[in-house]
């Protein structure tokens, strides 16, 4: 059975991005990273910056300030908080575009809330933290903090988001289909494998 929808979880600097755009282009799926923060700011009324900043790392009390400077109370539903409120527009909005279209998701949770799925196949993109370490620095050049340090950061948050939110560990080989070292098989090769999965 070909698969319409593809998942990609990424370690940062790994390539998974690159890897989860080239999939999308050789398939002609759409692509939704970017495209996905669009899709929930005009749901929520949300800041784009607050969601890309805040949507895959877990609620804390630097988000609570972030979120006053972008909404009003009036606009968190139900009683939730803004961080939660947020999760379930993002959750919907990946359960719709699911159901609408072949298509390519990276990050925010989209394997696990699409893990019913058998349509679905889930991809998990890592590399050794030397590899990941001298991508950041290349693509997104030096900051005061050591890249170690950046991609640490980063993955924590993602890590911890994604247990917040299912429960489950994130990078646990049990939760997807397939896990791709990308500095071992390049950001090519790691295209082609998912792209052949996706077609059989």
């Amino acid at each position: 059975m070909s698969k319409r929808i593809i998942t990609i979880s990424r370690q940062f600097g790994s390539g998974g991005r690159t890897i989860a755009k080239a999939v999308a282009e050789k398939l002609g799926y759409a692509y939704y990273d970017k495209e996905l923060i669009e899709k929930v700011a005009e749901m929520t009324g949300f800041d784009p910056k607050y969601i890309e900043e805040n949507g895959e790392y877990a609620p804390g009390k630097s988000i609570f300030s972030l979120a006053s400077s972008y909404i009003s109370s009036s606009r968190v539903m139900g009683g939730m908080s803004a961080y939660d409120y947020l999760w379930v527009v993002q959750r919907n909005a990946i359960l719709e575009i699911a159901d609408k279209e072949n298509c390519v998701i990276v990050g925010r949770c989209a394997d696990q809330i699409l893990k019913d799925r058998e349509d679905a196949l889930h991809v998990y993109i890592h590399a050794p933290l030397e590899a990941r370490a001298e991508r950041i620095v290349r693509l997104y050049g030096e900051s005061e903090k050591k890249p170690e340090e950046r991609l640490k950061e980063k993955d924590t948050k993602r890590s911890v988001n994604y247990k917040h939110f299912t429960g489950e560990v994130w990078g646990d080989s049990r939760n997807y289909d397939l896990c791709l070292n990308s500095e071992k098989f390049g950001i090519e090769k790691c295209v082609e494998l998912i792209v052949g999965l996706a077609k059989d």
